[in-house]
């Protein structure tokens, strides 16, 4: 597909950043159901919005910039030569956000819409959360169309044709790997179909056992599911930003602390609840 989905003279519409509105408008919308479930004010989802995609953004950006992903891809040492590159976050697609990044900046908006209109900020968490698996999956679909973000080379039936210009590292080798036999990981669909089931996983919790949860456990839950997703799908990223050389990535060491204190918060909280 081209990346482009609208041109109007200088007017372009990349489905990059059509996407990421879509997800962020479904995930609002959902947010909006599951404010009236646990019977909060559905109103305060659209005035927070643009505090969660402001905050979004810039953590997205800072997380990528920091970033030193492996291969001849931008990072930190490449921001650090072009300071000013750093607020092009439009530039290289997916690969100019991190979405770590996005979800503690989106957090921290919360955190501070919340607090400035006294609100029950673990609640609107758990609010916000089953939304946000489902416009991550949907933003996914964006690096099929950018061709990028892809695993290794396979043969298996549901492997992806990538175009020598979207190729990087020993892949652009196209004797060895050529354009119209090689076939890619679509590491961009495992995710998404990990994040769909976690939107629907999420969404039936927090409606069958609404009584027995406590404010936070929807969104402890969500930095359970997705980062266990993503420390699996990073074994298939050959361009992935790593500690070290044959460490772990730092996408998977973010996501097995992620896990390790999502999971003891839950048991210490409902222990203590308990007693």
């Amino acid at each position: 597909m081209n990346p482009i989905a609208l041109k109007i003279g200088p007017f372009v519409v990349h489905w990059y950043g059509l996407l990421i509105v879509i997800g962020a408008l479904l995930a609002a919308f959902i947010a909006t159901r599951q404010a009236r479930l646990y019977g909060e004010n559905p109103d305060h989802v659209w005035d927070m919005l643009t505090w969660v995609l402001i905050f979004g953004i810039i953590g997205a950006r800072l997380y990528h910039v920091f970033s030193k992903p492996t291969g001849d891809f931008a990072g930190w040492p490449y921001y650090r030569e072009h300071p000013i590159e750093i607020i092009a976050f439009w530039h290289g697609g997916f690969r100019g956000l991190g979405i770590y990044g996005a979800v503690i900046g989106g957090v921290l908006a919360v955190a501070l819409y919340t607090w400035r209109h006294r609100l029950n900020f673990p609640r609107w968490l758990d609010i916000a959360a089953p939304g946000v698996l489902l416009a991550q999956a949907i933003g996914r679909v964006g690096n099929f169309i950018n061709q990028e973000l892809y695993g290794p080379p396979t043969t298996l039936p549901w492997g992806v044709k990538i175009d020598a210009a979207h190729r990087f590292g020993p892949y652009r080798d196209l004797v060895k790997y050529p354009v119209e036999t090689t076939r890619f990981h679509p590491t961009f669909f495992y995710e998404a179909a990990w994040n769909l089931v976690g939107f629907a996983l999420l969404m039936w919790i927090s409606r069958k056992w609404k009584d027995k949860l406590l404010p936070g456990d929807v969104m402890l839950l969500y930095a359970i599911w997705y980062p266990l997703g993503r420390i699996w799908v990073e074994m298939f990223r050959p361009d992935a930003w790593r500690l070290g050389v044959g460490t772990l990535t730092t996408a998977q060491f973010i996501g097995v602390v992620s896990v390790l204190v999502a999971t003891t918060l839950l048991v210490i909280r409902h222990w203590h609840h308990r007693r």
